[in-house]
């Protein structure tokens, strides 16, 4: 059979229930503070609609988007729930946002005055204690509230963003109490003008993190996809891994010694052995980097990346005493048997973070609901 015949070539096979009882245990640990899930770039390469529906289930009351396509999107596919557009907004998608009925953060009197000019549905006011990108600065605040005020829109919101939540060791363990003290009084002055506002600033790492910072809603991520937002070990936060990468052998193909395999020959066999071709490859999110340093798992067992990862494929080393045949499973991210391959596990080699792996991995890659 060519390339393995009818075998399916990958998937990213979603576990539904998994992401529900992450948000169902994110909800708790936020306890009387609502939960907003986050579920902007395709719900960190989960799936959107997937994401949110499976949030809303386990106790989310809000989702949170970055652009207004994102929020367009959730509504065509029938979701009622509120939504924040968190991200910047060009001078076209106001009115889109209010056809979305999205709300939407604002930290500008121009904003403002969009805002109002497009009827959206309600709007935070976004405060920068210390990330150093979107929000008011200090010395803005009181132009950019005094515009709330005059340009009567519905201010339903007052949050700010985390620099350092997934930090609790080093020189900037302390920043998010700076931030959360900051916030506070920020908050305490602007109660009086916006006494229904939600007030909310905690991410996936605050929410888990520290109990001060769960106000009045969170906003949690990273977690609710069963990844850690410090980057250690899922379970020791009673986390679920949502996402499994899964593909099949290809083709099998015997080497001897001192044989390459790959572009650039980065690999040479010590001994012979039967090397696998996998089809999947860098275009699918599965990163050069991890080239001749990552395993994959074959029947439960550990298996050797080898050689260089190509655009579409990647080979393993099965060892000189497979017994493997074309078309069987291989795991690139999850469990087989009692073995378990982390996107904690994926980004420490690539040297990144465990949101890069799942966000990453491509559209051509198929997710499926299990």
């Amino acid at each position: 059979m060519t390339g393995g015949g009818t075998i399916e070539r990958a998937s990213a096979r979603i576990d539904r229930s998994a992401l529900t009882h992450n948000a169902a245990l994110l909800a708790a640990a936020a306890g009387s503070a609502r939960l907003m899930a986050v579920v902007k770039a395709d719900g960190y390469g989960h799936g959107d609609v997937t994401a949110a529906r499976a949030a809303l289930a386990g106790g989310a009351t809000a989702l949170a988007v970055a652009t207004v396509a994102e929020a367009e999107k959730l509504r065509r596919d029938g979701i009622a729930a509120t939504i924040l557009v968190m991200g910047a907004l060009a001078q076209p998608e106001w009115s889109r946002a209010h056809s979305a009925q999205a709300e939407v953060c604002v930290w500008t009197p121009e904003g403002l005055h969009a805002a109002r000019e497009a009827e959206v549905p309600g709007v935070h006011l976004k405060f920068d204690t210390g990330m150093g990108r979107l929000g008011a600065r200090p010395d803005t605040v009181a132009e950019v509230v005094g515009a709330a005020i005059q340009a009567s829109v519905p201010i339903v919101g007052l949050m700010t963003h985390f620099a350092t939540a997934d930090e609790t060791t080093g020189d900037n363990a302390g920043f998010m109490r700076e931030q959360l003290l900051r916030f506070r009084a920020l908050v305490r002055d602007l109660r009086a003008d916006f006494p229904e506002a939600t007030v909310h600033a905690a991410n996936s790492a605050a929410t888990l993190r520290e109990p001060d910072a769960r106000l009045d809603m969170v906003r949690c991520g990273i977690a609710l996809y069963g990844c850690s937002p410090f980057g250690d070990d899922p379970a020791g936060h009673g986390l679920r891994p949502v996402m499994s990468l899964v593909s099949r052998i290809a083709l099998l193909k015997t080497v001897r010694s001192r044989d390459s395999v790959g572009y650039g020959r980065t690999w040479r066999a010590a001994r012979g052995a039967v090397i696998a071709v996998v089809p999947v490859g860098y275009a699918d999110g599965y990163s050069r980097a991890l080239s001749n340093r990552a395993q994959v798992l074959v029947g439960g067992r550990r298996v050797p990346v080898v050689g260089t990862i190509s655009m579409d494929q990647l080979t393993i080393d099965l060892g000189p005493e497979s017994t493997e045949q074309v078309g069987d499973e291989v795991v690139l991210l999850g469990a087989s048997g009692s073995e378990l391959i982390t996107a904690e596990d994926l980004a420490a080699l690539r040297g990144t973070i465990n949101y890069e792996v799942t966000c990453g991995i491509g559209p051509r890659i198929p997710r499926v609901d299990v």
